[in-house]
């Protein structure tokens, strides 16, 4: 548990000018909350909010725009749609946006099964089919990044393109995942209990912790997935990340056949909240190429 704490209590650090004054508002993912001036409430929005069928589990999905589809996988634990929210404001303008609310987020189901990535890539994958037939840009986060790792390695023929943000190369014992729904919820009660309005089994949240701490623990990412990968994939982190050190961020690189790298300096794992403009200034050639 000391080293998840280790590591919210870093990412908050980084935040400390905006959250000491104000403690009770919601992080989404160390985000301040909807200010008036951005009233779109991603990933709990009528007018655009959709559900599909995924195996066990109903899964929530938004779509905003027109064009080329873009698929956006929030990060996990913390993680939400509207952390996504720069990105969704920023593509929607040119592309069609299709926003997830992942496995046991939002108001998306958990299910029944234990979760895998091959799981949520057919999760994103049901989305992608009830959505579109064309093949898809996937821009992820974090766990939205693995998730787009492995749904780029199993289905090529529908993943056009790859934007990974905080996801590397991973191996069993390189991290220690322990997730505590108590303790969690006490880190940030104004996220949780916005969080709780959402989802539709609020009282399992422990179960998806424990869920995915075990898939976490014995996670392999290595050559064997990323080696498979034909997409272009634009691999992409802060060299600060707490989660993922520079040289495993270059060795994913490296490992992935057609791929470029993005390194952000002085900036943690949040990285896109931290300085958006020069993560979107990276991404814009990766898309137009």
């Amino acid at each position: 548990m000391k080293h998840i704490l280790f590591f919210l209590l870093a990412l908050s650090l980084a935040f400390v000018d905006s959250q000491a004054q104000t403690p009770q508002r919601l992080i989404h993912f160390m985000q301040k909350a909807p200010s008036p001036a951005h009233a779109i409430p991603y990933g709990n929005n009528p007018r655009a909010g959709h559900y599909v069928k995924a195996g066990d589990a109903r899964i929530y999905y938004e779509v905003y725009g027109k064009g080329q589809p873009v698929v956006v996988l929030h990060g996990g634990i913390f993680g939400s749609t509207y952390e996504m929210h720069q990105f969704i404001d920023s593509l929607k303008q040119d592309f069609q946006v299709i926003a997830v609310s992942t496995r046991g987020h939002g108001k998306s189901e958990l299910g029944t099964k234990p979760i895998t990535y091959e799981q949520k890539a057919n999760d994103v994958m049901a989305v992608i089919n009830a959505v579109t037939k064309d093949s898809v840009v996937v821009l992820g986060f974090s766990d939205g990044g693995y998730t787009g790792l492995k749904l780029a390695s199993m289905y090529p023929e529908r993943v056009k393109k790859l934007i990974a943000i905080g996801a590397s190369e991973l191996y069993p014992g390189v991290r220690n995942f322990e997730f505590d729904a108590k303790q969690a919820v006490a880190l940030d009660s104004a996220y949780w209990k916005q969080q709780f309005t959402l989802m539709p089994e609020p009282q399992r949240l422990q179960e998806m912790f424990t869920k995915l701490g075990s898939m976490y623990n014995r996670l392999t990412v290595g050559k064997e997935l990323l080696g498979t990968i034909k997409s272009p994939v634009l691999v992409m982190a802060g060299d600060r990340d707490e989660s993922n050190s520079v040289q495993r961020v270059v060795n994913t690189a490296q490992l992935i056949p057609n791929s470029q790298l993005s390194i952000i300096p002085n900036s943690t794992h949040a990285v896109f909240l931290e300085n958006f403009p020069a993560v979107w200034t990276s991404i814009l050639p990766f898309l137009e190429q």
